[in-house]
């Protein structure tokens, strides 16, 4: 995921919207284009008065389609509330909670002199002899093999053919990290190039555009002006795209959209310096557009369909459940019964037909892709603190780990028994906490529906939120 610390710099530069409409529930449909609408109050009260559906399933055809998927909005609401609950359990096990990471490579894009020295932006690292020994270093380099394609090494990095993010190359470095002690948070990072990390991730979205177009200056953090503003036009999704451009617009869409809404339920009062949600931050970041929450909910059954497809190789994985040497049995026969679980919900609302997508004269877009996902991955190595470049390391490992699961395996390559090294444990440790993340989201937006029920003030908070939105356009064009 990416940090909070970002986002809350990001408040210079909106996010970037759908001009497309999606979906037939009206509680979750867009009423105008414009930013500065007098929809913006329509638009969230629509998305906060919204009854979340407790009990559907996705055999009949959907009502409320999420589009590019055989799935509804109502079928993921009903589920989320299981699924959330499985996934906080199991991401903090010890097998889900630790993982290994090199937060110490340079930015392969511009030089990143923008470092992060309050005591909120260090990682505490695990020492390697309290971690089981089947997960150190000299242990997986003897079992983790690439089982499908051969490496190509890059400085401090590596990808396999079917990788669609740059893996850490951590037979000489790279640190365990505790992710339940090291949670996401605002650091107080903030700056130029903090305010340019996400400019640079919308710039991959623009294909036909090469690695290297995102190391000239116009594109470069660097040097931005702390009140730039995107145009209109990056502000959109093009229309008329083909549907894998469309996908990965979403999958990108998605992640800022979650990242928002975590940004605004634990959400830093500077002024009292206390912790909490703050219900008109939702409405600007997320409830005024609709579309953005609908691709919340597209990340959510991406991630389950690939859960879905991985269930018999999950089943079959080698976890070990303890964190001290000695094997727990018990403990893994607990692990493995909640990831059946999780793969029970994941068959049922995982409906995602991925066999459409790179076919025909598109099929030359699937390497276009898959370049501009590892790019992604390395703008991660740019951000200058280091708990905020952990969870963007984490969130995009796991996005491009589903993505490797649907466009790239067939089912004989899922096969626990033909290929048991198929994952490495970061890939899978990645794929899971991505999961929950997005399953948060949904049930952090539930619980701002109940902020927004209570709320006395609501035309006030509709009417500040008019205003910081007005504000907002106004200086993106000056």
């Amino acid at each position: 995921m990416l940090p909070k610390s970002i986002l809350l710099s990001f408040y210079a530069i909106p996010f970037i919207s759908s001009l497309q409409v999606f979906g037939a529930d009206p509680l979750l449909t867009n009423s105008g284009s414009g930013q500065g609408s007098s929809n913006t109050g329509l638009n969230a009260q629509r998305v906060l008065e919204h009854s979340p559906v407790r009990n559907t399933d996705c055999r009949h055809p959907p009502l409320g389609p999420i589009e590019t998927t055989l799935c509804n909005f109502e079928t993921v609401e009903s589920v989320n509330d299981d699924l959330f609950d499985l996934l906080h359990q199991i991401v903090s096990t010890p097998f889900f909670r630790y993982y290994k990471v090199d937060l110490y490579k340079e930015c392969p894009f511009w030089e990143n002199g923008d470092k992060c020295s309050s005591i909120d932006c260090v990682i505490q690292a695990v020492e390697e002899n309290k971690i089981p020994k089947k997960w150190r270093t000299s242990t997986l380099g003897k079992v983790e093999t690439p089982s499908l394609t051969l490496k190509h090494s890059l400085p401090g990095c590596y990808y396999r053919d079917s990788d669609y993010c740059y893996q850490d190359d951590l037979s000489d470095g790279g640190e365990f990290v505790d992710l339940i002690e090291n949670p996401e948070r605002f650091t107080g990072y903030s700056g130029a190039s903090a305010r340019g990390i996400w400019k640079a991730i919308y710039e991959e979205n623009c294909f036909g555009q090469s690695k290297e177009a995102i190391q000239a200056e116009t594109y470069s953090p660097l040097s931005l002006n702390p009140l730039l503003k995107l145009s209109p036009f990056e502000e959109s999704e093009p229309e008329g795209e083909c549907l894998e451009k469309r996908v990965y617009y979403r999958i990108i869409s998605g992640l800022h959209a979650s990242i928002s809404t975590h940004l605004c339920y634990e959400y830093l009062d500077q002024k009292t310096g206390k912790w909490g949600p703050n219900l008109e931050c939702f409405i600007e970041r997320v409830a005024s557009h609709p579309e953005r929450l609908q691709h919340i909910y597209f990340n959510t059954v991406i991630l389950l369909r690939a859960i879905s497809r991985l269930g018999p190789y999950l089943s079959g994985y080698d976890i070990c459940a303890s964190a001290t040497h000695d094997e727990n049995h018990s403990d893994e026969a607990h692990i493995k019964s909640q990831l059946r679980s999780i793969v029970s919900i994941a068959d049922r609302v995982g409906k995602f037909d991925e066999s459409i997508l790179f076919k025909g004269e598109n099929a030359v877009l699937k390497e276009e892709f898959k370049q501009h996902f590892r790019n992604v991955s390395s703008i991660m190595d740019c951000v200058g603190c280091a708990r905020c470049r952990l969870w963007g390391k984490v969130q995009i490992n796991g996005l491009a780990t589903a993505m490797k699961t649907l466009f790239e395996l067939d089912e004989k390559a899922l096969d626990p028994e033909i290929n048991p090294q198929l994952l490495q444990r970061s890939e899978v440790v990645a794929l899971i906490n991505t999961a929950h993340r997005f399953a948060e989201s949904l049930h952090f937006v539930d619980e701002f529906r109940q902020l927004w029920a209570i709320a006395e003030n609501r035309e006030v908070i509709i009417k500040k939120v008019e205003e910081n939105i007005r504000v907002g356009l106004v200086s993106s064009k000056s």
